[in-house]
């Protein structure tokens, strides 16, 4: 019995080492492909600038005295012609109130003066006055008449300086933190600096463009039949380092009339409305201006793009759905997708899913991008 079972292991186990082992390959990977968006780009020139405020003003106490009141509360909007500080007013008040009595006395001796004048001249007529005294009373008149300009002179200048005992704000706009308190002498022995006031709105970006830029961006003017006299027609877009696109727009408003010799390039400024007072002087930000007329273009996703020794570059599927490597050359972003300038045809199929998944050469699963995607990559 024992012999029959052995026998039966022994058949069993020799039928088995003869079935041979199939290697069965894994199925190619899969990917989403998509053809590149077309539809018309207008061409950008995209640098970095720096907000700037279009005024910008330190207040100075110009007369000496006490600073008697701050008017104001630090970092406060204000407006045009609020007071700010208010210096020890009544010395100066004193010295124009003199000014405007010696004016009335000056005045008063010069009508004393005139109306002798015209007396003698009278009498000279009838020969009871000689020319001589005519002559010496019209040069008091004339006299007289110069103290009295004098006189006003005086108390135009006592007047304004006594305004300048009222700091006011020149324009609109917010001011800093008060560098003086209520109760020092200021304005003496020079013009003391009392604080800082800074205009927001509007607000200037300043940036610099290459000598081709430049010349891209005054072609751009002429194909449109504009001049540099009409810049205040072409719309610049920016936005700050945080914010994503350019969702601040303005307008070009002064272009250099030269090109800086040492780095090549020219100052230009563009102004902003900044009515929500987001931007502030001195704010680093991305700055987009329009150089060409709206063109056709193919777009890719980003995500689709990458890089080697030899550039930038996309992978493709073919008929065969055997993977296949473009070098491009890239144009602009527009939102999440990129300006592909040469190199990619609009028939083919980008691979814009597990780009990490595809070998130039290898087969791939390739599925086609959802419709929705694909119409959101075309509106944006």
């Amino acid at each position: 019995m024992r012999a029959a079972s052995a026998t039966v292991l022994i058949t069993l186990a020799l039928a088995a080492c003869k079935e041979e082992n199939h290697y069965t390959p894994p199925p190619p990977p899969r990917v989403t492909v998509a053809p590149p968006v077309s539809k018309e780009v207008q061409q950008h020139l995209e640098v970095t600038g720096s907000a700037a405020a279009v005024n910008q003003v330190e207040l100075m106490a110009r007369v000496s005295g006490f600073l008697q009141a701050i008017n104001y509360t630090d970092g406060a909007e204000v407006t045009k012609g609020t007071t700010l500080f208010t210096i020890e007013p009544a010395p100066y008040y004193a010295q124009l109130q003199q000014a405007e009595g010696n004016v009335a006395s000056q005045q008063g001796n010069y009508a004393a003066q005139y109306a002798q004048y015209r007396r003698l001249a009278d009498l000279n007529r009838t020969d009871d006055a000689s020319l001589a005294q005519v002559q010496q009373q019209k040069g008091l008149s004339d006299q007289a008449a110069g103290e009295v300009q004098q006189a006003e002179a005086q108390q135009q200048q006592a007047a304004i300086t006594y305004t300048y005992t009222q700091v006011v704000a020149p324009f609109d706009g917010v001011v800093s933190a008060h560098l003086q308190s209520v109760g020092e002498l200021v304005g003496q022995p020079q013009p003391t600096k009392l604080a800082t006031i800074v205009q927001l709105r509007p607000i200037y970006v300043n940036f610099n463009v290459n000598e081709q830029d430049a010349l891209n961006v005054r072609e751009s003017l002429r194909k449109r039949g504009l001049t540099l006299r009409d810049i205040g027609t072409v719309p610049v877009s920016i936005g700050l380092m945080n914010e994503t696109g350019f969702p601040h727009t303005g307008k070009l408003d002064y272009v250099a009339p030269t090109l800086d010799a040492s780095t090549g390039t020219l100052a230009v400024r563009a102004i902003f409305d900044n009515t929500d007072t987001v931007l502030l002087p001195g704010n680093f930000v991305r700055v987009r201006v329009p150089v060409s007329p709206p063109a056709p273009a193919l777009l890719v996703p980003k995500a689709a793009i990458g890089a080697d020794q030899a550039g930038q570059y996309v992978l493709v599927v073919g008929a065969d759905n055997v993977v296949a490597q473009r070098h491009v050359q890239l144009g602009q972003s527009e939102g999440e997708l990129q300006v592909v300038a040469s190199g990619l045809k609009p028939d083919e199929k980008v691979i814009v899913e597990g780009v990490q998944r595809a070998v130039p050469g290898a087969k791939v699963d390739p599925q086609p991008a959802p419709q929705r995607a694909a119409q959101n990559a075309t509106q944006n």
